[in-house]
């Protein structure tokens, strides 16, 4: 009994003292902002016709869509191409700073606008792999993705640095900026009506914008150190519960994918690779589908040993070395996805959220060959050709140069 109360103990300490994963979700952070932002730079040109007042799925169908459903779009807010047009700048803006790690905090929040306003606007438009990147944008507000490879990382390092040498460190006014103005929006379009509907996104957008006023008020009014800790402490547990919802999320799509795979008698009888294959939609490449396709043998062992993954894969995260195998194949599956299939978004989404299953040793041996190659490419941009040596007596180089005349 005493060794089941120490191990429970320690598992809340564990979850009540940091936020876990740090690189994890810093991963995350960076792989569906990525994902998000070429999506929209891809489809820059047809823009107007995906989301847009172009689009088959017009204005009015967008209106009774929102009406019936209740999700939450910006876009719904006004007509026109004007907001449309910012709209869709906004969320590549946010984009480009989430995956920067520029005030995360804020950045995922807005992230999230931008995502659900073009996706709920022509929810027919999407794949699988829009499905996901909903999901895990919602997920990304609850986490401190910036804890490290951000630039809020790199801000905080700075200060700490700043404190340890007795400088002096300049208030932050892009914080507190940046919270103004998002309240005035929020208070406004609340007292517009333009977030009636379901209640799930605007109480997200009100708990963002309240948390860091309270956190603020306790910071500078509190007499003890106790509510800090415990906004910390209250802090870590959201980070570590959704965290653990993101990876029951990415297990649960594998599971389902998987079992209801077995049903198909395509996929029973070995079968079911050849046919995608060989769709024109879906057959960027044909000659190498072709190669894919050329023997039976192959197509059989794919399609069972995708189903194999695919089931197998959430039974083995409690032993981590068959778990990193795994893990390898669904990667490369996506990645062979991606290529001779045609879907480089989707891939791009389901690899960003593998990645949370990847080991921390690795991440962080990724990250120093990062750090060393761009400290490599900072020298070579910096330091210039050093020029010759001057020839004088004084040189030992050329003493000889020196003697001789």
């Amino acid at each position: 009994m005493n060794r089941f109360a120490l191990a429970v103990s320690s598992a809340i300490a564990r979850v009540t003292e940091s936020a876990l994963g740090p690189y994890q979700t810093a991963v995350i952070r960076i792989g569906f902002s990525a994902t998000w932002l070429l999506f929209l730079l891809r489809e820059f040109p047809h823009r107007q016709e995906l989301y847009g007042p172009d689009g088959p799925w017009d204005f009015d169908l967008a209106q009774q869509l929102v009406g019936t459903n209740g999700s939450f779009t910006a876009l719904m807010w006004f007509g026109g191409g004007i907001w449309f047009e910012t709209v869709y700048l906004f969320a590549v803006l946010t984009a480009v700073l989430l995956l920067a790690g520029w005030r995360t905090r804020a950045m995922s929040v807005l992230f999230m606008v931008g995502v659900l306003s073009l996706q709920n606007r022509s929810i027919f438009m999407g794949d699988g792999g829009d499905n996901v990147l909903h999901l895990m944008c919602v997920y990304l507000v609850f986490t401190r993705c910036g804890q490290v490879w951000s630039l809020d990382e790199r801000r905080a390092r700075r200060a700490r640095e700043a404190h340890a040498r007795g400088e002096r460190v300049a208030p932050d006014r892009v914080g507190p900026a940046l919270w103004s103005v998002f309240g005035f929006v929020l208070v406004a379009v609340t007292a517009a009506g333009r977030l009636d509907g379901d209640l799930t996104v605007p109480l997200i957008l009100w708990i963002s914008w309240l948390a860091p006023a309270v956190w603020w008020i306790v910071g500078r009014r509190a007499r003890t150190a106790e509510p800090r800790i415990l906004l910390d402490v209250i802090g870590n547990v959201v980070h570590n519960g959704a965290l653990l919802v993101i990876m029951a999320e990415a297990c649960l799509i594998y599971a389902t994918a998987g079992w209801y795979k077995i049903q198909g008698s395509r996929w029973q009888d070995g079968t079911a690779v050849y046919y995608p294959l060989h769709l024109d939609y879906f057959s960027p490449w044909p000659a190498l589908a072709d190669v894919l396709t050329s023997s039976g043998t192959m197509v059989m062992l794919i399609t069972y040993g995708t189903v194999l993954v695919q089931v197998a894969f959430p039974f083995t995260l409690f032993n981590r070395r068959v778990k990193n195998v795994l893990l390898a194949a669904m990667i490369t599956e996506h990645a062979v996805i991606a290529v001779v299939l045609g879907l480089p978004f989707f891939s791009l989404a389901m690899i960003a959220a593998d990645a949370v299953f990847l080991p921390t040793s690795f991440l962080r041996r990724l990250g120093d060959l990062a750090a060393r190659a761009r400290g490599r490419l900072a020298r070579r941009g910096e330091d210039p050709v050093k020029p010759p040596a001057p020839r004088s007596p004084e040189n030992p180089e050329h003493a000889h140069v020196g003697s001789s005349a």
